[in-house]
This record gives C-alpha cells, structure tokens and sequence, in this order.
C-alpha cells in the first residue's frame, strides 16, 4: 500500500512558484522572485519569495538595524574596538541602562543615554512590525489570532523595559542589552524582591510554559504520527471517516478517554502560549510596584511557611559589640 508522502517523508514534492491570491489596494506591490531551497524544503515549504514589505514593514526593518547598530557598536567599544575580543566576548557584554541616579532623565549618552536611544528604536521596531502583521491578517481575509499573540509577547517587553521603569521611577529597573547579562539581572531581580518562584503569576507563567510545550509536542507528533495518511491535511480531513484525523482522534480517545478536535487544539495551544508571557508580565509588573518581598507575601498569604529557628539565640549584629569600627 503506497504511503502519503509530505515534506517529512522520504520525497520533497512542489509545485510551480505561485505568488499568492491577489491582494487589493496594497500601496507596494510584491518584490523578489520566487525560488526553491532544498534546506528549507526539509523543514518546510520550499519556495522562497515573493515578499512583500510595505511602509510598515520598511520602517520596522530600518528602526531595527539602527538599534542593533547601536548596541552593536556600544559592545564593540567596551572591548576597544577588537573584533576578536568582540566575538570571544559577546555573550557577556552589556549595553547597561542609565544608573539609578538620573531616574526618568535622559542621561549622557556614555551613561545610559545609548541604551535609551537603542531602546526607543527597538520598541519602534517591534511596534511597527506588529502593525504589519495586523494588517498583512485583515488584508488576507484571515483572523488577527497571530498579531494577538505577538501582543502578549511585545507587552512583556514593554513591562520589562518601559512600564515597570517607568511606575518605579528609575530607567535602572529595566533589563540591559545582553545575552549572560540579561540573565543576570533576571537573578539579580529574583533575589532583590524575596525569589520570583512565591510570584503565583511566575508560578502560572511557568505552568502555561510547560503546558504549552506539552501540548505542542502532543499535537505535532500526532500529526506527524498520522503524516503517511495525509494528516498534515487536517482541515479537508476533519469531516471524512477512516482518515488520519480520525485515528489520531481515536488515538487520543482510546488512550485518555477524551480528545481535543482539529479546531480546538489549536484554540488550546493559543490561549497556553499568550497566557504564558501574559501572566509572566502581570508578575513582572506587580514586583517592587504592589509587592516588596514574595516570600514574606508568600508567609503572609499561607502559601510558604517562615524559615526554621536554627539557633537557640538570634544573631548579633557585629556593629553593635564594643569597640566595633562602622
């Protein structure tokens, strides 16, 4: 019995390049020529191209690269200008924000005034290229489910960067420009306000970052389970008896007595995803704002118990002894 192939099997199947179905009123019109690309088949569709841009989408790419020209070239110049330095390096080199001192102020640019201006480009960026993917949704006739999800994502970068700052007074509370830095102030963060584990919006961010990698794998392998009766053509499939979304329905039946449909996965996969930056923003945003300490919020609250009494007697502080130097 022959199998179905798809891009997962043994053969990569395409067709002529197709551009698309015609889109009404865009300002520009789609650039580039279509080609195929072997790699990219493997994971995927092979063909490359058309593209097309738009005055959003233009913009967007512009204010990207001149932020990460300038965070680029701010690390180069903190290792002086040495390109081997810079490659070794670049993990753990920083383009720190302003100290705590100039609070909302703009500082020199040696002093924080660069990651600003980085900033204000990269949140420009990010912003226009959500406007693009808005509008790329409505003018394909599609939902806005992806620019929605991208929201959640964008808003947890804004309370990181600009929102929380902002409500605490001081650009030093936002993240620095870096890969090992980033997460040192992620752990420099959780120690400061008492550990982000008794957050219960970390704890639920974390459960929607499991869930959603679980229910990923769940429905990918299912699919690529049932990918030798076409099951990667699930919507034509949803209605049709003896298909491969009915074994994988049955699969799912069968093994814990209940399935999700075609249609509703994906609602589910959705809702885990965006609740998973969602609920992490809101903890962000409550920390040092509403909430000082998680663990004593956490003893207050019942949720964690006080740490034990080890010694018989409390410590004393060294400084109130006599003779002690301050």
């Amino acid at each position: 019995m022959p199998e179905y192939q798809n891009l997962f099997t043994r053969v990569q199947v395409h067709g002529p390049a197709y551009a698309g179905v015609p889109v009404g009123g865009a300002a520009w019109p789609r650039f580039g020529k279509a080609r195929f690309s072997y790699w990219l088949g493997k994971i995927g569709d092979a063909q490359v191209g058309p593209f097309y841009l738009g005055w959003t989408g233009l913009a967007s790419v512009i204010a990207g690269i001149i932020a990460i020209e300038i965070i680029g070239l701010n690390m180069w110049a903190s290792v002086n200008w040495d390109p081997i330095e810079f490659v070794r390096q670049l993990p753990w080199l920083a383009l720190e924000p302003p100290a705590p001192g100039y609070g909302l102020s703009i500082p020199p640019l040696q002093e924080g005034g660069w990651w600003l201006m980085a900033g204000f480009f990269l949140t420009l960026s990010i912003i226009l290229w959500w406007v693009r993917l808005y509008r790329r949704s409505r003018a394909l006739g599609l939902g806005t489910h992806v620019p929605w999800a991208f929201a959640s994502a964008i808003f947890l970068y804004l309370v990181l960067g600009l929102i929380r700052p902002v409500m605490m007074g001081s650009w030093s509370e936002a993240v620095p420009f870096g890969i090992f830095p980033h997460l040192d102030w992620t752990a420099a963060f959780s120690l400061r306000y008492g550990n982000l584990f008794y957050n219960p919006f970390h704890a639920l961010s974390i459960v929607f970052l499991y869930g959603s990698c679980l229910l990923f794998a769940m429905h990918g392998a299912t699919i690529l389970a049932v990918g030798r009766y076409g099951g990667d053509r699930e919507v034509e499939q949803i209605v049709d008896r003896g298909t491969a979304s009915e074994r994988a329905a049955l699969f799912w039946r069968w093994t814990m007595g209940f399935n999700a449909t075609m249609e509703s996965i994906h609602r589910w996969a959705w809702w885990f995803a965006v609740l998973t930056t969602l609920t992490g923003a809101i903890g962000i945003l409550l920390t040092g704002t509403v909430v000082d300490n998680w663990y004593l919020w956490a003893v207050k609250h019942g949720v964690a118990p006080m740490y034990p009494t080890v010694w018989p007697t409390p410590a004393v502080d060294p400084l109130t002894l006599p003779g002690a130097q301050p």
